[in-house]
């Protein structure tokens, strides 16, 4: 485990890292179902204080693993016994989740136990790995040591949280300081020795791939709309334009989302890269949001949500938004560049959500209010394609 070659020519996911991956499906699914059942039942600051936990805890517990991956992939028995340990965490994390939300919304005390626990047996199985590297690679041994005693570190205030009934706020509280000794490890270990040989266009396609399997919400998401309808109306021009607006927008999301250079400017420039990886955390919890909202019409069209037309619609305008507008920063960010043709695509894409919330306000169908969403990143695919401006130089 001496490090990997940052420019090993066509490096790419390994079968273990995709099955690693499919238990991040899992934990994404339980996440946006709860954020969706929440906001039917009316119980907003619970359900999006409930989905800023899990999303958090998802992200970062990925992020860990695949960076690690990047730079120190041995593919031996070890390695794979860890990341079988690490894909247990993942399930009982996932276990976790309906626990916390429903503990928030009747009692306001956050009970995550099982989910830390499950995070906790994830981040063990890492330092392990970390000491490992440290043991084996002599040049990086610092580097590595900064990973391992940092997210020990943490793991104590996390299990601390588990002994240690908690209000909200207080949860919030210790939460966040965690968040910043986890986050401030990867930052000040990459300073040192140069830091970790992880592999640029490795590292963006293992991101890509994690934003597909975010991006599998949104299809569960349009199917049970696309049902709802069918069961109360059969085969209707509404249950049309539900099919339609669901993969049109997923699909209008995946596209915009590689128009981003990432993995040519990483390769040139690997000081990006943190900034890069942390905003790309806010990405992947937007497409699952949306996916969370898809749902949450759903629950609209089939008169289970205490909700009206206009907040349907808002639920997946919102993350839409916050999607597009993490997307141009993140561009503006890599090829340090600032266009006027990022800000006007995201003004047209909220004027677009602006008037499909004003249609539901003027009693316009969900359905119909969703397919003029589908505008919003087809606007900037649609520019971007036709004029080429992701072949902007990068500097």
């Amino acid at each position: 485990m001496g490090g990997r070659d940052p420019h090993e020519a066509h490096r790419a996911a390994t079968p273990l890292e995709l099955l690693f991956d499919l238990t991040f499906a899992t934990s994404f699914n339980f996440a946006a179902s709860q954020l969706a059942d929440g906001l039917a039942g009316g119980h907003a600051a619970a359900a999006l204080l409930g989905f800023g936990f899990a999303s958090v805890a998802i992200c970062w517990a990925w992020i860990n693993f695949s960076w690690f991956s990047s730079a120190y992939d041995t593919d031996d028995w070890v390695f794979r016994i860890v990341t079988m340990v690490q894909m247990i965490g993942v399930l009982v994390l996932a276990a976790g989740l309906p626990r916390l939300f429903s503990s928030i919304e009747r009692s306001g005390h956050v009970d995550n136990s099982v989910m830390v626990l499950g995070y906790v047996i994830m981040r063990g199985a890492l330092v392990v790995q970390w000491l490992r590297a440290a043991k084996d690679d002599p040049r990086r041994r610092r580097v590595c040591l900064t990973y391992a005693a940092t997210i020990a570190l943490a793991q104590v205030g996390w299990v601390v949280q588990i002994a240690v009934p908690l209000t909200p706020a207080h949860a919030i509280i210790l939460g966040g300081i965690l968040v910043l000794i986890e986050m401030t490890g990867p930052v000040l270990a990459e300073r040192q020795a140069g830091g970790t040989p992880w592999h640029a266009h490795h590292i963006a396609e293992r991101y890509g791939l994690f934003a597909i399997i975010a991006l599998g919400e949104g299809v569960v998401g349009t199917v049970a709309a696309l049902s709802a309808v069918v069961d109360r109306q059969g085969w209707t021009l509404d249950s049309v334009l539900v099919g339609v607006a669901g993969m049109g927008l997923t699909f209008g999301m995946w596209w915009a989302y590689y128009l981003v250079p990432s993995a040519d400017v990483l390769q040139r420039h690997r000081d990006r890269a943190p900034v890069w990886g942390y905003v790309q955390m806010l990405i992947v919890t937007s497409i699952v949001a949306t996916g969370a909202g898809l749902h949450l019409a759903a629950y609209f069209l089939e008169g289970r949500a205490r909700i009206t037309a206009v907040a349907a619609v808002l639920s997946v305008a919102v993350p839409v938004l916050i999607f597009l507008g993490l997307l141009h920063a993140l561009y503006a960010y890599l090829i340090r560049r600032l266009r006027a043709l990022g800000a006007w695509l995201l003004i047209t894409s909220s004027a677009v959500a602006v008037l499909a919330v004003v249609a539901a306000w003027l009693s316009v169908s969900v359905a119909a209010c969703l397919v003029i969403l589908v505008l919003a990143p087809a606007t900037t695919v649609v520019v971007y394609e036709v004029w080429g401006y992701r072949l902007v130089p990068v500097r």
